[in-house]
């Protein structure tokens, strides 16, 4: 059983505790009601942390989207082999099967020339040219293709191909898909940097409204110093303040988010019916945006102790 004076400890130890607890409960509701007891000059600092915290995870939603797409069409990427024109469809459709054995290829297709001159005179301005020129001597000037669907690196089936005597050209799309995913390493780290630079922006803003908030309660800090109040003690509403202003920032930026999503979808979805896409704009899921709700609170609480730290030790002459 322990002795009385370990249950002193004990009851002691619980004593500091709920008094810690307590006084972590009071400053969250006091720094929230200092907020809305002055709702324009909070709407101003919130505002533009906001919109510090919106601009890259705007460009970041952006940047995800054109990743998703680059995706979908790497993933239904193909390559054009143009056949020599002495090559004729018996020879085309049997270099097709043995196309179809290669281990890096997942599908092959012949196009015939007159599948070609057929597709070529669906378009009004290609068939009156046709006709001038002769539908036999059109079809003559037509090479058999094949399509074909690459299971690996479209490059290297590219270079083999090029390589067998049947083929004259092979035509992909390699080149613009390269530029894309280079603009899009560029602008992954465009956005990291970005927001780099305005999460400092927002830490100096948080930081200052803090300061300001410190210099008007200055004589009540020198009170509860004289009183012999610890540093944490009177830091931690300021702290609590720092993050209720980075979390308010963060909602409003997820709500901007939200709305400008919603104003993009039309136009976006009907820009991808017109190229036969059912592509959509993905904004941010529950945990993602939850995980945003939390960065911005520890970036305005980061803001808060790096600013109320130095200067409640300013207020220390009070003392004397």
């Amino acid at each position: 059983m322990p002795s009385p004076a370990a249950r002193r400890v004990t009851r002691v130890h619980h004593g500091r505790l709920s008094t810690w607890l307590a006084h972590h409960g009071r400053s969250l509701i006091a720094s929230l009601g200092r907020l809305l007891g002055r709702p324009w000059a909070t709407l101003l600092t919130v505002g533009v942390l906001a919109l510090a915290l919106a601009l890259p995870l705007g460009l970041w939603i952006v940047v995800h989207n054109a990743q998703r797409l680059e995706t979908q069409v790497q993933a239904s990427r193909a390559l054009t082999a143009f056949l020599k024109l002495d090559v004729d469809a018996a020879q085309a459709q049997a270099l097709a099967g043995v196309l179809r054995q290669r281990a890096d290829v997942a599908s092959v297709a012949v196009v015939t020339p007159e599948q070609s001159l057929a597709q070529l005179r669906q378009r009004p301005d290609l068939a009156q040219a046709i006709d001038a020129l002769g539908v036999e001597q059109a079809r003559a000037a037509l090479p058999s293709l094949l399509e074909l669907t690459p299971r690996g690196s479209d490059a290297a089936l590219a270079q083999a191909l090029s390589a067998l005597p049947q083929i004259e050209r092979v035509q992909y799309d390699a080149l613009w898909q390269q530029r894309l995913q280079a603009w899009l390493g560029f602008g992954t780290r465009g956005v990291a940097v970005l927001a780099a630079l305005l999460g400092l922006g927002a830490l100096l803003v948080v930081g200052n409204t803090v300061r300001l908030d410190i210099q008007s309660r200055r004589e009540e800090i020198g009170v509860l110093q004289l009183l012999g109040a610890s540093d944490g003690f009177v830091q931690r509403p300021f702290l609590y303040l720092g993050a209720w202003y980075g979390l308010l920032a963060g909602a409003l930026a997820l709500g901007l988010l939200t709305l400008a999503g919603l104003a993009l979808a039309p136009p976006l979805a009907e820009l991808a019916a017109r190229y036969g896409s059912a592509f959509a704009l993905r904004g941010l899921n529950p945990l993602q945006a939850g995980t945003v709700l939390a960065g911005a609170g520890a970036l305005g609480w980061v803001g808060a102790a790096m600013v109320s730290g130095h200067t409640l030790r300013q207020t220390r002459p009070l003392e004397h």
